[in-house]
C-alpha cells in the first residue's frame, strides 16, 4: 500500500531513471493514473519499441481497474462484493491465491474481509458490527467460484497495485525489454539499478534505496486517518509498530502485501518473516524517524 504523497518522490524517481540510462538508449516514459496512485512507466530503448509500449498502457491499466476498483460498480470485486459470490476468473483467482498466500504467512494480519470496517469509521458509525465480519478464513472457494461469509465484502487496495505492477511489468519483458521501471504507486524493476526515494510523511526525505531486477512497496499508515485512526486496519485491532515499511521483494504483489501488514510486526517478527516468505530487504521508519534495515 503505497504513500499519497507521490509528486515530489516520482519526480526523483523518475530523474534517476533518465540518468541511470545506458549511453545511447533512449528513456520514454508515460504518466497517468491507476487504482487510487500516480503511475509511471520508464523505458529503455529505441523510440519504435518503446512508444507503442507506453501507447498500450492506458488500455492495460483499465482493464486491470476493471477488475480490482472498488470505485467502478461493475468492476469485478464491486460485483463480487454486492452479490457475495463470484465464477471463476482466472486474473482475479490469482490475485486472490495471493491474498491466502499472504494472509498465512503473516499469520492473519493481512486480511482484506476489513473492508467493511473501513466504512465504517470512514463514516463515523459503530465498528463492532464491521469487526464481527472480518476472517479471510471464513471465504468460501470451490469449483464453481468465491463465496463471502454474509455481509463480508472486500478490499484488495493492500495488493491490488502490486498486483498490477506485476502484470505491467510482465507484459513488458514479453516485449523484451531488459531496462524499465514501473510504478504504480509501488516500483517494479527490470534491469536496473534504479534509485529510488524513500520519504514518510511525517519525517520527510530518508535517503535513497536501489532497486534492480526486484520490486519494492512501501506502506505507511499515518499517510491518511480514518477519525483517530491509521488508514491500515489491524484485523483484531492491532495498532501499527512503524511510521513506514518498505519491503523489496522479487514481484510487487509480495511486497505490497506484505508491506501492509509488516506494519504491525515486532521486530522479531519482521525477522521471521523475512525469512519465511524469501524477502530481500525491509527498511523500517520508526514513529521517532529513526531508520532501520533488516
Amino acid at each position: 500500500m503505497t504513500l499519497p504523497r507521490l509528486k515530489r518522490r516520482r519526480f526523483l524517481t523518475l530523474a534517476a531513471a533518465f540518468a541511470c540510462a545506458p549511453r545511447h538508449a533512449f528513456a520514454s516514459s508515460w504518466q497517468g493514473r491507476a487504482l487510487g496512485a500516480e503511475v509511471s512507466v520508464t523505458l529503455t530503448g529505441p523510440r519504435s519499441e518503446t512508444e507503442p509500449a507506453l501507447a498500450d498502457l492506458p488500455a492495460q491499466l483499465d482493464a486491470i481497474e476493471d477488475l480490482f476498483s472498488l470505485y467502478r460498480p461493475n468492476s469485478t470485486l464491486s460485483r463480487l462484493n454486492d452479490t457475495g459470490f463470484l465464477a471463476p476468473d482466472a486474473r482475479f483467482d490469482a490475485l486472490i491465491d495471493a491474498c491466502t498466500k499472504a494472509h498465512s504467512v503473516t499469520g492473519g494480519l493481512f486480511d482484506p474481509t476489513v473492508q467493511p470496517l473501513w466504512r465504517a469509521l470512514a463514516e463515523a458509525r459503530d465498528p463492532a458490527p464491521a469487526r464481527a465480519l472480518i476472517g479471510w478464513q471464513r471465504i468460501r472457494r470451490t469449483t464453481r467460484g468465491m463465496y463471502l461469509d454474509r455481509d463480508q465484502k472486500l478490499t484488495l487496495n493492500g495488493i491490488a497495485q502490486g498486483f498490477a505492477t506485476d502484470l505491467i511489468r510482465a507484459s513488458l519483458t514479453a516485449r523484451g525489454f531488459t531496462r524499465a521501471l514501473v510504478d504504480i504507486g509501488e516500483q517494479a524493476a527490470i534491469g536496473g539499478p534504479f534509485r529510488l526515494a524513500l520519504e514518510d510523511p511525517g519525517h520527510g526525505s530518508l535517503g535513497h534505496l536501489t532497486l534492480e531486477n526486484a520490486a519494492r512497496a512501501t506502506s505507511s499508515p499515518g499517510a491518511l486517518h480514518l477519525g483517530t485512526q491509521a488508514h491500515i486496519l489491524g484485523p483484531a485491532g492491532e495498532r501499527p509498530l512503524w511510521s513506514t515499511v518498505s519491503i523489496e521483494a522479487r514481484d510487487a504483489t509480495t511486497a505490497d502485501a506484505l508491506s501492509t501488514a509488516a506494519v504491525f510486526m515486532d521486530t522479531a517478527r519482521l525477522e521471521r518473516l523475512k525469512t519465511d516468505a524469501d524477502l530481500h530487504r525491509i527498511t523500517l521508519v520508526d514513529h521517532d524517524g529513526n531508520l532501520r534495515t533488516l
